[in-house]
């Protein structure tokens, strides 16, 4: 039988996915607002401008966000559409094995990045002070160490 959440379990953890929701939407929604990229194309360039060379196989690239293969087609085929990405290869089946950024999406990251920054900073990271930025990271890196597994 599954332990049921105590009260101060139940509303940490509400806390933090109704917080989690609303910074995520609210971030999303300025960013596309002040450069016209969705949060998912913003993943995507900044995981392919931080890749060597700029490319990556499209399955490690839907991994890394966490994405379906599927969505992660899409999202690409809706990307290059814009010239932001473009796809380079191919894996058995016709598929193509990599995608690869742009000149156009190079500067649509560079452009869009410290504004993004600017708004994370607004909306979560000024709210905090030095001690609960250090908890926050501890925090971060053992669920993720646990989720790893």
């Amino acid at each position: 039988m599954p332990r049921r959440l105590g009260p101060v379990e139940h509303n940490a953890w509400r806390g933090f996915a109704r917080m989690r929701e609303r910074l995520y939407g609210r971030v999303s929604r300025d960013l596309q607002a002040e450069s016209c990229l969705s949060v998912g194309d913003y993943r995507v360039l900044v995981r392919l401008a931080e890749a060597p060379e700029g490319r990556m196989r499209s399955s490690d690239l839907a991994r890394s966000v966490e994405w379906e293969p599927s969505r992660m087609s899409h999202q690409v085929s809706r990307m290059a559409k814009r010239g932001l990405v473009c796809r380079e290869g191919y894996v058995d089946g016709g598929r193509r094995a990599f995608v690869v950024i742009t000149q156009e999406g190079r500067r649509a990251i560079a452009e869009a990045a410290p504004r993004h920054v600017e708004t994370v900073r607004r909306l979560f990271l000024d709210l905090l002070t030095p001690e609960e930025l250090d908890a926050l990271c501890r925090i971060s890196r053992r669920v993720l160490e646990q989720l790893e597994k």
